[in-house]
């Protein structure tokens, strides 16, 4: 999918600049996103115990359909906050733990028996230290795990750059301090018909893309994967310049050229990951479709 995407015209807010893009038809998977899964009651998310373990979740998927989750989506409730650590396939009639890293280091007690899901996404910072410890991790076969401390760093970070008190140190305050702005830049980027992923500048640097199997998904979580970037925007609201749409096929072409490692998948499809120039991208694929795939790039 890589070697056919088109770059549609940027729109701007702020800093932040995207570009929708379009790629060419491919075999689309069936599946439901986490939130809709998780509002009809087809799927739960709970603790993996009573007592609860920080670095996992346990999904249970009571739907006939495949559910997705998405990296750095995060859930709210049960004993602390957390967010995904790599993008994920819940099988139908399937019970599953999942990797994740918390985003609320300063509580540790049940509010709900089961997460909910939040309709934002981590924050671009946030989710370069997790793609990056999760892909040492694997390296050296411990799974999907993350830097804790890093995530907690970043989330610390975000705070002070952006003037949030939180008496728990959750993620989630900072998205209630500035609803107002997100709803704006919403209205000012909206998902454009077709597109089925976006690539984000702040100022004039490119930091991220993201494609789907399929421009519905796209749509649905537009505004998701918007939420955390336009707090980074807004932690970087004095970045000049703009970016060229170059930047983003030679980030294309780069993506598509690295040197490609495949990884234990947790639940359905195939993961691969890569790193090249400091970059960090990662492919979720199932029977030959690029479900989710993803790159970053360094934070500089």
């Amino acid at each position: 999918m890589l070697a056919d995407i088109r770059i549609g015209q940027a729109a701007r807010f702020g800093s932040l600049t995207v570009f929708p893009l379009f790629c060419e038809e491919s075999h689309p998977v069936e599946y439901l996103l986490s939130d809709e899964a998780l509002e009809a009651g087809g799927a739960t998310v709970s603790e993996v115990s009573q007592q609860g373990s920080v670095p996992e979740l346990v999904v249970e998927n009571k739907g006939a359909q495949r559910v997705l989750f998405l990296e750095g989506e995060e859930l709210r409730g049960a004993k602390q906050n957390r967010v995904l650590n790599t993008s994920l396939l819940i099988p139908a009639k399937s019970k599953l733990t999942i990797p994740v890293s918390c985003v609320e280091q300063g509580r540790w007690r049940r509010t709900s028996a089961f997460f909910a899901a939040s309709k934002t996404g981590s924050p671009y910072r946030l989710r370069y230290a997790l793609k990056g410890s999760v892909s040492k991790s694997l390296k050296e076969n411990r799974g999907h795990r993350s830097d804790q401390g890093q995530v907690w760093e970043e989330v610390s970070k975000q705070h002070d750059a952006l003037g949030v008190e939180s008496g728990t140190s959750a993620l989630a305050d900072t998205y209630e301090k500035y609803e107002q702005n997100l709803d704006e830049a919403c209205k000012a980027l909206q998902y454009v018909p077709g597109a089925c992923g976006l690539a984000v500048a702040i100022g004039a640097k490119l930091i991220s893309a993201d494609v789907f199997d399929k421009p519905a998904t796209c749509q649905k979580v537009w505004n998701r994967l918007l939420s955390g970037l336009v707090l980074d925007a807004l932690a970087e609201a004095q970045a000049g310049g703009s970016p060229d749409p170059a930047q983003v096929l030679q980030l294309l072409q780069d993506t598509r050229n690295a040197g490609w490692t495949q990884t234990e998948a947790v639940g359905e499809g195939q993961e691969y990951r890569a790193e090249f120039d400091t970059n960090l991208a990662s492919a979720l694929l199932l029977e030959g479709s690029l479900v989710h795939g993803s790159v970053l790039t360094a934070s500089g």
